[in-house]
């Protein structure tokens, strides 16, 4: 079993790649639900309309993936409560000049 901590923290490898800060820092990440081997990762993108979409629910699987085989997870893309940079970590927003 693996805590939500773990995950978190395998989720700051899956970097937004026209941003370059990880989904974490950035605030995308919403909610995790953690149901035996199976983790729902309930989360937003920066603009509704981000063409990296699926590559980036592809990066939270495979974070997951790679903490365990047999872990499964599934993405829920929400657009509300909306996105915005305010939901950064100070260490994002440092990294972006904010």
């Amino acid at each position: 079993m693996f805590t939500e901590d773990q995950i978190m923290q395998a989720l700051h490898f899956v970097i937004d790649p026209e941003i370059g800060i990880n989904i974490v820092d950035l605030g995308l990440v919403y909610n995790l639900v953690i149901k035996g081997e199976s983790v729902i990762v309930t989360m937003t993108l920066t603009t509704p309309g981000c063409p990296m979409h699926s590559s980036m629910a592809e990066g939270v699987e495979n974070a997951i993936k790679h903490l365990g085989s047999n872990l499964k997870a599934d993405v829920n893309l929400v657009w509300q409560p909306p996105w915005t940079p305010d939901m950064m970590s100070d260490y994002a927003k440092e990294q972006l000049g904010y």
